[in-house]
């Protein structure tokens, strides 16, 4: 029956009226969740207010907290100077009088003892406190107390009182008691932390009033909530509350301690000061609007977001896809019949691919070109190298003199050694790396091949392990290698009738180092060629440059050279790494295409 009725009028057949409907479903939901969030945002708002009061409350008590801790830090002060005069009373009292003498804030200073006799005090003629309020509650439960007091002030004013307990090791002697006026107490609040309706009273945790404080005027009894005491708030879990006051009022009350445990400051706010009188009829609007902008987005949802965006939207991000992932065979097309905005926005998208291509093209051709002639520059440089070897070994021969010719033969395999790492430098794929270990295996082999006769025996033993390293690393450890490999194979000898040999060792140790190890052979007869020192010196040298310190190693039999160096990690590209790399969350969803 229902499907006959759409079927009458004829408005109801056309997609505009169906996609709306099922828009009203869908936005319904997020209309009800606005409500939802809006009466929450608003309790939220109504929560800080209150919680907010708990700082001006804090701030409000500032000054009377600053005083408070100053005489309890001066009760702890003077219990010192009680125990050393406490069997000269004048002169104990000669240092309370003179306390209250140099400060503008106390009135009275002195000790009593737990049966109300005051050893010492400011006030003079004042020997007995068994009548003093403060006394009694101090011997009902000794300890620290903040509370009113009849001593320190003239007339029948009361003061409030400071005590703290004296004892001579686990011996309770009695109590210190630093006093002050009300007045003085009071004018510590800080004043213009709101209107005149808004009030702050201190208390102890007795639930004795001690100061009324800004805004307190007539009976204290009227500022606390209807039906509850001082104690009581103490003990309540949350620190703001709403609650009426004993005039019938509906406040909001915080209570934030002064001194924990101590003296607790309870302020009194109306909530039209806090802002939260109009809160009801936010709530009351909360429920309108959405309903409004429900009714209005049906009229532009369609058009806006399907028809006119969304298509085409979705086309643009299909191409952004696909070029991302590495389509480059041409310029993404420019979307037909799309509003000029997001027709513009692709034909800037065919113009930046268009352009990203002709310059990734160019780009690589040029990186290609200037890794050939770089390659061509290391390979002349071996080549010259080589010529300059060549060069010094007809020199050599040419010379008699064995000295001579053992220091140009140094030399020539120095050089060498430049040209071998040049050559490896030309031939590998990275010209930002160079494979130390391959390096270093032919610089051996040159050297040996060189310097080692055939019947001589010398045996060359290699334990290379892979390690690549930056070009400022590998130059220095390829000529101290060849420094060290000489001079161990000048030295090598035989041992116990064993043919002499040389050993060669690269590994890597861990968290960034590696180690270097010659050690050759040393037979016990000998005899030891004379040299220059310049190996030595070149080998601290190499050391120096690749920031590690060569250990030389002498025992029974051999000779070793050990060099432990950080290894500079070499920053390169991982292959593959390419615009084939990219990984697109989208492209997870299901039924996604690129």
């Amino acid at each position: 029956m229902l499907r006959r009725f759409l079927e009458r009028p004829e408005f109801m057949k056309g997609l505009g009226f169906r996609l709306g409907g099922l828009l009203s479903l869908a936005i319904l939901p997020i209309g009800l969740i606005s409500v939802i969030q809006t009466l929450h945002l608003s309790r939220e708002y109504e929560r800080s207010s209150e919680i907010g009061l708990l700082g001006r409350t804090a701030t409000a008590a500032a000054g009377e907290r600053a005083l408070l801790q100053s005489a309890l830090g001066t009760a702890d002060a003077l219990g010192p100077a009680v125990l050393e005069t406490m069997n000269d009373p004048r002169a104990c009292a000669d240092i309370m009088r003179g306390f209250v003498q140099r400060s503008v804030n106390f009135a009275y200073a002195g000790f009593t003892r737990l049966d109300g006799a005051t050893l010492c005090s400011s006030a003079p003629g004042l020997d007995d406190v068994t009548d003093d309020p403060a006394y009694r509650l101090f011997v009902e439960s000794p300890g620290t107390l903040v509370t009113t007091s009849n001593v320190g002030m003239e007339g029948d004013s009361s003061s409030i009182v400071v005590i703290q307990p004296l004892y001579r090791g686990a011996e309770l002697l009695g109590y210190i008691a630093v006093a002050m006026s009300h007045d003085m107490l009071r004018s510590t609040h800080v004043a213009g932390l709101g209107p005149e309706s808004v009030r702050v009273l201190t208390f102890n945790n007795l639930g004795q009033v001690l100061t009324g404080g800004q805004g307190v005027d007539g009976r204290i009894e009227d500022l606390l909530p209807r039906g509850k005491t001082l104690p009581s708030l103490l003990s309540r879990s949350e620190t703001t509350f709403s609650d009426y006051s004993a005039t019938g009022e509906r406040r909001v009350f915080s209570v934030v301690p002064v001194v924990p445990g101590l003296v607790y400051a309870m302020g009194s706010w109306t909530r039209s000061e806090l802002g939260i009188a109009g809160i009801d009829q936010t709530r009351r609007a909360a429920l309108i609007l959405p309903l409004i902008l429900w009714a209005a987005s049906l009229a532009v949802a369609y058009f806006a977001v399907y028809r006119l965006v969304l298509r085409h939207i979705r086309e643009l991000r299909g191409q952004m896809r696909r070029f991302a992932i590495g389509d480059r065979s041409a310029p993404p097309p420019v979307l037909q019949d799309a509003p000029a905005e997001i027709a513009d926005m692709s034909q800037t998208f065919h113009n930046m691919a268009r352009i990203l291509i002709r310059d990734e093209d160019a780009m690589e051709a040029s990186v290609n070109e200037k890794t050939v002639l770089l390659k061509e520059v290391h390979h002349r440089v071996k080549n010259n190298l080589q010529l300059i070897a060549s060069i010094i070994n007809m020199q050599i021969r040419m010379i008699d003199h064995e000295d001579a010719r053992r220091v140009l033969r140094s030399v020539q395999d120095r050089v060498a050694s430049l040209a071998t790492i040049y050559r490896n430098l030309y031939q590998a794929e990275h010209l930002d790396s160079v494979e130390a270990d391959r390096l270093i295996s032919d610089i051996i082999n040159q050297m040996a091949n060189a310097s080692i006769s055939p019947g001589s025996g010398l045996q060359v033993r290699t334990d290379l392990d892979k390690l690549v390293l930056m070009p400022d690393q590998a130059v220095p450890l390829s000529l101290l290698a060849t420094e060290a490999f000489t001079n161990a194979l000048k030295y090598a000898g035989a041992v116990d009738g064993e043919a002499p040999w040389v050993r060669v060792g690269l590994h890597s140790i861990g968290q960034g180092e590696a180690l270097l190890e010659i050690v050759n052979s040393v037979g016990s007869s000998a005899a030891m060629a004379e040299g220059t020192g310049l190996g030595s010196q070149l080998i601290e040298a190499f050391a120096t440059q690749l920031e590690g310190s060569a250990e030389l190693d002498q025992g029974p039999g051999h000779f070793g050279l050990r060099l432990r160096f950080r290894v500079d990690p070499v920053q390169r590209r991982p292959l593959g790494m390419d615009a084939q790399g990219v990984i697109l969350t989208s492209a997870a969803r299901p039924g996604s295409r690129h």
